[in-house]
Parts: C-alpha cells; structure tokens; sequence
C-alpha cells in the first residue's frame, strides 16, 4: 500500500456535490482507503481565460492510500472527472470537477503523461492551503516527502 495526496477542484454546479462525489469515488476504488480530508476552500481562479475569471473554485485535497499504481491511479482520477461531465475543450476552461494527482509515496515521474511530484502544486495557494491541512509543507511537496 502506498499514499497518494490528490488535489481536487470545482467551479462549475453544484461544486460541494461535485467534491462529494470526487471522494465517494475515490473511496470505492479497488483497494483504497480514504484517510483524512482538507476543509473546502473557496479560491479564485488561475491561469483561466479571461471569460472565466469570475467563476470561483471550490477545492479541498484528500490523502488516500492504495494498492494502484501512480498511473492507474491517474487513469481512475481522470475516470471520475469525466463521470462528473468533465470534457476538456478550453485550456483551463470551467469544469464540474478537477482530480489531479499531486503526490504519490515513493514515486517520482516524469513522464508526458504524469510528472509527480505535481509541478506546479508548490506554486499554488488552492493547492497548498487544502495541503497544509493534512500536516504537508510546500518543501515535503518539492521532496515528495509524506510527513
């Protein structure tokens, strides 16, 4: 079993639903266990196109562990963003639900389909704010370090 922190995210409906439904989804994947939840925060948007700046994010990060793999585990957080009606056509356009993979115990990666740790998760306060409520530091994040 190993640890994994995911960052996830909404601006889109009903946000708390759709965050709900993240760690529901999360919970009955095979051999995982949810451990401990963030508090929800509402954050204003990032690096959106200019028409979106006014829909404001609900986020929150939830440490799991796990028997999947760090790619499995990216191909099932991909799967419960699009059972949510997540479907990618604006570069960081609004979307009902956002699951990404920010840590993954003991593994580092860089590939063009998942870089761990995150890269730009140390960057970003709707990241580390939720982060910081499960005990992580910016510097365990750039260690990919699990306190």
């Amino acid at each position: 079993m190993a640890r994994a922190v995911l960052a996830l995210g909404s601006n889109l409906g009903d946000r708390e639903g759709f965050l709900s439904f993240a760690v529901s989804s999360l919970s009955a994947l095979p051999g995982t266990q949810v451990l401990r939840l963030s508090k929800q925060r509402e954050t204003a948007p990032v690096d959106v196109p200019e028409a979106f700046v006014d829909l404001a994010f609900l986020n929150m990060a939830v440490l799991i562990e796990t028997t999947l793999s760090a790619e499995a585990l990216l191909t099932a957080a991909l799967a419960i963003e699009a059972a949510a009606g997540r479907v990618r056509t604006v570069r960081n356009g609004p979307r009902p639900l956002d699951v990404d993979v920010i840590l993954y115990e003991g593994v580092t990666s860089t590939t063009e389909r998942l870089t761990l740790p995150h890269p730009r998760a140390h960057l970003r306060d709707f990241v580390l704010d939720p982060l910081r409520d499960l005990g992580f530091a910016r510097e365990d994040i750039l260690e990919n370090r699990f306190p």
